[in-house]
């Protein structure tokens, strides 16, 4: 499986997609990630769990367009 993640940041929201979701978060918790380390803490939103890796990726460039955050907004 993979999963499109949205994760509550101390600045706005990081939305991400992995096939290991509980180490992403850890890596994410512990500022290893770059995009999310100067914008600790966080706090996972919600996640997707998709079968198909290129479906996944392609949720995950639509939540990060202008109508795919209108989404986010109105439904998370």
């Amino acid at each position: 499986m993979h999963y499109v993640y949205s994760l509550k940041c101390k600045e706005g929201y990081y939305i991400g997609c992995t096939d290991d979701l509980k180490d992403r978060i850890n890596r994410h918790a512990k500022g290893n990630v770059p995009a999310t380390a100067n914008r600790l803490p966080i706090k996972l939103e919600f996640y997707l769990a998709i079968e198909n890796k290129y479906k996944a990726f392609e949720f995950e460039k639509y939540l990060k367009s202008g109508s795919g955050r209108a989404f986010t907004k109105k439904h998370f």
